[in-house]
């Protein structure tokens, strides 16, 4: 497949955001989950802005967002961090990761592009969309 763009391959995106109250609707970007295919990557990378979320929410459980964005980045890892999806691939840890929930962390659609580094593509689409 790389041969078909010039030495780049797929990868999927998708953007964290944080939702402190559901109800409201209201929030921030705070990471990106990136997914190569080709080459068995998954990476999340993530930031968390207290400022902007505490003007949302400040109630916010400052703590418990922290938990859960490092969780994510746990489940990409795999291993020992990964949890119950430890023994997961890559696609069915990002496949997992993307899906639709309704608590604090939810996922964004998921968007495509084409990269010859997976990883230095997660770091600028954090800086571009989340910093």
């Amino acid at each position: 497949m790389s041969g078909l763009h010039n030495g780049r391959d797929v990868f999927e995106y998708a953007l964290l955001k944080v939702v402190p109250r559901v109800e409201r609707g209201e929030m921030i970007n705070a990471g990106v989950v990136v997914y190569c295919r080709a080459r068995r990557f998954v990476e999340a990378r993530t930031y968390l802005d207290e400022g902007r979320l505490r003007a949302l929410d400040a109630h916010v459980d400052v703590d418990g967002v922290r938990a859960a964005l490092r969780a994510v980045e746990g489940i990409c890892v795999g291993g020992e961090r990964a949890g119950q999806a430890a023994g997961d691939d890559a696609g069915r840890r990002f496949r997992w990761l993307i899906a639709p929930r309704s608590t604090v962390v939810q996922p964004g659609p998921v968007h495509t592009g084409l990269t010859v580094d997976p990883s230095g593509e997660a770091e600028r689409l954090l800086e571009l969309l989340v910093r």
